[in-house]
């Protein structure tokens, strides 16, 4: 074969290559820049836990194919009402006992949670979970379920179970969002 074959099939192999390398770059960061958008503060939460980018996509896509097996369904309007009058008894019950009020809505959001078809077994794979459908309110989550185990441990302060309420009111308000509710916000 003439020598100017040879030259004409390692630069073929060599354009190749830098085409393959650039594709795949492109494509890793399309794909972080959507975890990122798709994500929001749980992306940087699980790049600081991990340490490292690769592995907290990693585990963010994992979250997602996880969640995308899950039959997650609305609430019928029946559950709505009676979750929805739920809640309001246990807000009624922080004025006289926050530590007791706390640890009910704990027990009401695992409770809808269960209802939409999330797993409730383990709190983190729950929180893991939640966090591909709502990764703005998952923090909240987090911080609430925390001082609802500190206050089994220490007594926790009247303040601290009033934010634990409220974040747990904040994921529990978007655990009853149906789609028919999110269309209407969107709108407006």
């Amino acid at each position: 074969m003439p020598v100017w074959t040879w030259i004409v099939i390692v630069a073929v192999v060599v354009i190749a290559a830098v085409a393959l390398v650039v594709a795949s770059s492109a494509s890793r960061r399309k794909r972080s820049e959507r975890l990122k958008s798709d994500f929001g503060p749980e992306y940087e939460r699980t790049l600081a836990e991990t340490g490292d980018e690769k592995a907290a996509e990693k585990e963010l896509v994992a979250r997602e194919r996880k969640r995308n097996k899950l039959d997650i369904r609305p609430l019928s309007n029946e559950a709505l009402n009676e979750y929805t009058t739920r809640w309001g008894m246990v807000q009624t019950a922080f004025v006289d006992n926050p530590s007791s009020a706390v640890g009910e809505a704990d027990n009401l959001v695992t409770e809808v949670m269960h209802a939409r078809g999330y797993p409730v077994e383990d709190f983190e794979e729950q929180a893991a979970t939640v966090s591909v459908d709502h990764p703005t309110v998952v923090e909240h989550y987090r911080a609430a379920h925390g001082v609802h185990l500190a206050q089994k441990n220490v007594e926790v302060g009247t303040e601290d179970l009033r934010n634990a309420f409220v974040h747990y009111r904040k994921l529990f308000e978007k655990l009853l969002e149906t789609e028919k509710t999110t269309s209407q916000e969107a709108t407006a």
